[in-house]
């Protein structure tokens, strides 16, 4: 392996242990609704256009519910365990809506390590202030150093 390539490298299986947690927030803009909007597909206008949300329950318009949990992947896939993880399942419950401006913070936490497998089982959440809006659990294949 290059040495390049080896300073990209995350966290190996070796180096983990149940407790072990991480934590990535961002305010959800216009801007990103929008880009996610485009990205996805998903141009639900309950996203997108201001008279149709206020028709709905949630009287505004809300965040894609899978653009607060790609940031669950952003914590997994950049910081733990981090570059060369493989994502082999998430369950999510999406439990509260996401408005513009809030500021959403994800949260990972090794629940459990599955040695043989070289698999770890992650707690996934996500906050608006004090409030879980997202709650969830992930199953991440972790390389191992030999």
């Amino acid at each position: 392996m290059s040495d390049t390539v080896s300073l990209m490298h995350g966290l190996y299986f070796e180096d983990l242990e149940v407790g072990q947690s991480a934590c990535f927030g961002k305010t959800i803009t216009d801007a990103e609704i929008a880009a996610f909007a485009g990205v996805s597909g998903d141009t639900n206008p309950v996203h997108l256009h201001d008279e149709f949300a206020a028709s709905t329950p949630f009287k505004t318009r809300i965040a894609h519910g899978m653009l607060g949990a790609s940031y669950i992947s952003t914590l997994i896939g950049t910081r733990l365990p981090g570059p060369g993880c493989i994502y082999v399942s998430q369950n999510l419950r999406f439990k509260a809506p996401v408005r513009v401006g809030d500021t959403l913070t994800a949260f990972v936490t090794i629940e459990e390590l599955i040695p043989e497998k070289k698999f770890i089982k992650m707690k996934t959440q996500c906050l608006v202030g004090d409030k879980v809006v997202i709650d969830g659990e992930a199953t991440i294949m972790v390389p191992t150093k030999g």
